[in-house]
């Protein structure tokens, strides 16, 4: 049974101006392997992380390094949710977090869908 979605959307150049603008932005909302890609796939790892927040209804004192989007061999993005985020998904009750990530045409988005 679906219990959450949330969906969000990202203009890559105004996402890249903002990580230029705050130098320390990148390391607040990205864990160390995260840091290391693109910014349009940082943009759309951002949206993800957004969406989360939505679909778990936007839990106050969400860490958002505890809310990681790693790449399965295939290539396929899933999250691995620990601390903060975690907790709030097991007293949601959620089995399974679904991610779709997106970024084409200066635009990055995530749509997420929680499954209990």
């Amino acid at each position: 049974m679906i219990i959450g979605i949330g969906v969000d959307v990202v203009e890559v150049s105004r996402f890249r101006a903002q990580l230029e603008r705050t130098p320390g932005l990148r390391d607040r909302l990205f864990t160390p392997e995260e840091r290391k890609l693109n910014t349009r796939s940082l943009a759309a790892r951002f949206a993800a992380k957004e969406a989360i927040a939505k679909a778990l209804g936007a839990p106050v004192g969400m860490a958002w390094h505890d809310a990681e989007i790693v790449s399965e061999e295939t290539g396929r993005p899933r999250f691995e949710i620990r601390g903060t985020v975690a907790a709030r998904a097991e007293a949601m009750g959620v089995a399974h977090v679904h991610v779709s990530l997106s970024h084409d045409a200066g635009i990055a988005s995530a749509v997420v869908v929680l499954e209990s």
